[in-house]
Protein backbone atom coordinates (compact mmCIF):
# COMPACT_ATOMS: atom_id res chain seq x y z
CA UNK A 1 0.00 0.00 0.00
CA UNK A 2 1.10 3.50 -1.31
CA UNK A 3 1.79 6.25 2.03
CA UNK A 4 -0.19 8.56 2.16
CA UNK A 5 1.99 11.26 1.21
CA UNK A 6 2.92 9.49 -1.68
CA UNK A 7 -0.82 9.27 -2.72
CA UNK A 8 -1.60 13.15 -2.31
CA UNK A 9 1.40 13.40 -4.39
CA UNK A 10 0.12 11.67 -6.59
CA UNK A 11 -3.41 12.92 -6.82
CA UNK A 12 -1.65 16.44 -7.15
CA UNK A 13 0.15 15.52 -9.97
CA UNK A 14 -2.69 13.90 -11.97
CA UNK A 15 -4.95 16.69 -11.07
CA UNK A 16 -2.45 19.53 -12.47
CA UNK A 17 -1.94 17.19 -15.70
CA UNK A 18 -5.42 17.15 -16.51
CA UNK A 19 -5.72 21.11 -15.89
CA UNK A 20 -3.31 21.81 -18.51
CA UNK A 21 -5.06 20.44 -21.23
CA UNK A 22 -6.24 22.57 -23.58
CA UNK A 23 -10.02 23.29 -23.99
CA UNK A 24 -11.88 25.12 -26.70
CA UNK A 25 -13.84 28.10 -25.78
CA UNK A 26 -15.31 30.75 -27.92
CA UNK A 27 -13.78 34.22 -27.46
CA UNK A 28 -15.41 37.41 -28.79
CA UNK A 29 -13.35 38.70 -31.80
CA UNK A 30 -15.80 41.77 -32.62
CA UNK A 31 -18.40 42.74 -29.85
CA UNK A 32 -20.78 46.20 -30.42
CA UNK A 33 -23.03 46.86 -27.47
CA UNK A 34 -25.78 50.46 -28.20
CA UNK A 35 -28.42 51.71 -26.19
CA UNK A 36 -30.82 54.45 -26.43
CA UNK A 37 -32.32 56.29 -23.98
CA UNK A 38 -35.95 57.92 -25.89
CA UNK A 39 -37.06 60.28 -23.34
CA UNK A 40 -39.86 63.18 -23.69
CA UNK A 41 -37.47 65.94 -24.80
CA UNK A 42 -34.84 63.94 -26.06
CA UNK A 43 -33.29 60.61 -27.65
CA UNK A 44 -29.44 59.87 -26.67
CA UNK A 45 -27.75 57.38 -28.40
CA UNK A 46 -24.15 55.61 -28.30
CA UNK A 47 -22.66 52.27 -29.20
CA UNK A 48 -19.12 50.65 -28.23
CA UNK A 49 -17.08 48.50 -30.36
CA UNK A 50 -15.48 47.38 -27.16
CA UNK A 51 -17.33 44.42 -26.59
CA UNK A 52 -14.89 41.90 -25.26
CA UNK A 53 -16.19 37.82 -24.59
CA UNK A 54 -15.37 34.23 -23.44
CA UNK A 55 -18.38 31.76 -23.60
CA UNK A 56 -17.59 27.46 -22.89
CA UNK A 57 -19.27 25.21 -24.94
CA UNK A 58 -18.65 22.70 -22.22
CA UNK A 59 -20.91 24.33 -19.36
CA UNK A 60 -22.80 26.95 -21.32
CA UNK A 61 -21.07 29.43 -19.02
CA UNK A 62 -20.31 32.98 -20.51
CA UNK A 63 -18.47 36.25 -19.45
CA UNK A 64 -18.49 39.42 -21.14
CA UNK A 65 -17.48 43.29 -20.40
CA UNK A 66 -17.29 46.72 -21.71
CA UNK A 67 -15.28 49.27 -20.96
CA UNK A 68 -17.80 52.68 -20.39
CA UNK A 69 -15.63 55.27 -21.42
CA UNK A 70 -15.76 53.54 -25.29
CA UNK A 71 -19.02 54.69 -25.91
CA UNK A 72 -19.49 56.75 -28.38
CA UNK A 73 -21.96 58.47 -30.50
CA UNK A 74 -23.63 60.84 -27.98
CA UNK A 75 -25.66 64.46 -29.15
CA UNK A 76 -22.70 66.21 -27.89
CA UNK A 77 -19.55 66.04 -26.01
CA UNK A 78 -20.81 67.80 -23.10
CA UNK A 79 -23.34 64.87 -22.45
CA UNK A 80 -20.73 62.09 -23.22
CA UNK A 81 -18.91 64.17 -20.34
CA UNK A 82 -21.78 63.87 -18.07
CA UNK A 83 -22.84 60.55 -18.72
CA UNK A 84 -19.50 59.66 -17.65
CA UNK A 85 -18.76 61.47 -14.47
CA UNK A 86 -22.21 62.37 -13.22
CA UNK A 87 -24.75 59.59 -14.35
CA UNK A 88 -22.28 56.17 -14.57
CA UNK A 89 -19.32 57.83 -12.45
CA UNK A 90 -17.03 55.67 -14.13
CA UNK A 91 -13.93 56.74 -12.21
CA UNK A 92 -15.56 54.67 -9.27
CA UNK A 93 -16.87 51.91 -12.02
CA UNK A 94 -15.26 51.86 -15.01
CA UNK A 95 -16.77 48.57 -16.83
CA UNK A 96 -20.23 46.81 -17.11
CA UNK A 97 -20.51 43.04 -17.55
CA UNK A 98 -22.90 40.01 -18.02
CA UNK A 99 -21.84 36.48 -16.11
CA UNK A 100 -23.87 33.48 -16.58
CA UNK A 101 -24.69 30.42 -17.89
CA UNK A 102 -27.25 29.69 -20.92
CA UNK A 103 -30.12 27.96 -19.58
CA UNK A 104 -31.21 26.34 -22.74
CA UNK A 105 -28.89 23.40 -24.57
CA UNK A 106 -27.02 24.52 -27.71
CA UNK A 107 -25.70 22.34 -29.80
CA UNK A 108 -22.00 24.02 -30.66
CA UNK A 109 -20.86 21.03 -33.19
CA UNK A 110 -23.96 22.40 -35.61
CA UNK A 111 -24.65 24.84 -37.76
CA UNK A 112 -27.96 26.59 -36.56
CA UNK A 113 -29.61 29.34 -34.49
CA UNK A 114 -30.72 28.77 -31.22
CA UNK A 115 -33.65 31.16 -28.97
CA UNK A 116 -32.07 31.20 -25.93
CA UNK A 117 -32.06 32.24 -22.48
CA UNK A 118 -28.94 33.96 -20.91
CA UNK A 119 -29.68 33.77 -17.15
CA UNK A 120 -26.88 35.82 -14.87
CA UNK A 121 -25.71 38.80 -12.91
CA UNK A 122 -25.80 42.30 -15.33
CA UNK A 123 -23.24 44.54 -13.40
CA UNK A 124 -23.75 48.36 -14.38
CA UNK A 125 -22.77 51.05 -12.18
CA UNK A 126 -21.04 48.63 -9.43
CA UNK A 127 -25.11 47.46 -8.59
CA UNK A 128 -25.59 43.71 -9.31
CA UNK A 129 -28.97 42.32 -10.37
CA UNK A 130 -29.84 38.88 -11.71
CA UNK A 131 -31.15 39.03 -15.17
CA UNK A 132 -32.74 36.55 -17.67
CA UNK A 133 -31.63 38.02 -20.93
CA UNK A 134 -33.65 36.06 -24.61
CA UNK A 135 -30.78 35.78 -27.15
CA UNK A 136 -29.93 34.44 -30.27
CA UNK A 137 -27.24 32.31 -31.04
CA UNK A 138 -26.37 31.64 -34.61
CA UNK A 139 -23.98 28.52 -35.39
CA UNK A 140 -22.08 28.76 -38.95
CA UNK A 141 -18.53 27.21 -39.94
CA UNK A 142 -17.84 26.93 -36.38
CA UNK A 143 -18.08 30.55 -35.61
CA UNK A 144 -21.03 31.87 -32.98
CA UNK A 145 -22.71 35.22 -33.27
CA UNK A 146 -24.75 36.36 -30.54
CA UNK A 147 -27.44 38.96 -30.27
CA UNK A 148 -29.92 40.19 -27.85
CA UNK A 149 -31.75 43.41 -27.04
CA UNK A 150 -33.09 44.17 -23.51
CA UNK A 151 -34.01 46.83 -20.94
CA UNK A 152 -31.80 48.36 -18.05
CA UNK A 153 -33.97 50.27 -16.00
CA UNK A 154 -31.95 53.03 -14.35
CA UNK A 155 -33.44 52.42 -10.96
CA UNK A 156 -32.05 48.75 -10.55
CA UNK A 157 -28.65 50.29 -10.99
CA UNK A 158 -29.36 53.08 -8.79
CA UNK A 159 -28.31 55.42 -11.10
CA UNK A 160 -30.03 58.55 -10.09
CA UNK A 161 -31.55 61.35 -12.96
CA UNK A 162 -32.03 64.71 -11.50
CA UNK A 163 -35.19 66.44 -12.09
CA UNK A 164 -33.95 69.32 -14.28
CA UNK A 165 -33.21 66.76 -16.84
CA UNK A 166 -35.84 63.99 -16.04
CA UNK A 167 -37.52 65.12 -19.52
CA UNK A 168 -34.19 64.67 -21.36
CA UNK A 169 -32.99 61.10 -19.92
CA UNK A 170 -35.72 58.11 -20.10
CA UNK A 171 -35.94 56.09 -16.61
CA UNK A 172 -35.31 52.60 -18.91
CA UNK A 173 -32.88 52.45 -21.59
CA UNK A 174 -32.75 49.53 -25.01
CA UNK A 175 -29.54 48.02 -25.29
CA UNK A 176 -28.60 45.65 -28.30
CA UNK A 177 -25.97 43.36 -27.97
CA UNK A 178 -23.97 41.71 -31.02
CA UNK A 179 -20.85 39.45 -31.09
CA UNK A 180 -19.15 37.13 -33.09
CA UNK A 181 -16.68 34.65 -31.58
CA UNK A 182 -13.90 31.90 -32.33
CA UNK A 183 -13.15 28.88 -31.47
CA UNK A 184 -9.59 29.80 -29.48
CA UNK A 185 -7.96 27.20 -27.22
CA UNK A 186 -7.06 28.02 -23.47
CA UNK A 187 -4.99 25.50 -21.40
CA UNK A 188 -7.27 25.64 -18.07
Amino acid sequence: MMPLKSMVGCLLVMMMAGGVQAQQKYISTSGEIDFASQAQLEIIKASSKDLKGILDPVTNQFAFRVSIRTFQGFNSSLQRDHFNENYLETEKWPTASFTGKIIEEVNFLQDGTYDVRAKGELEIHGQKQMRIIRSKVTIKNGALGIEASFIVPLTDHNIPIPRIVSQKIATEIQVIMKTSMVQRSEKK
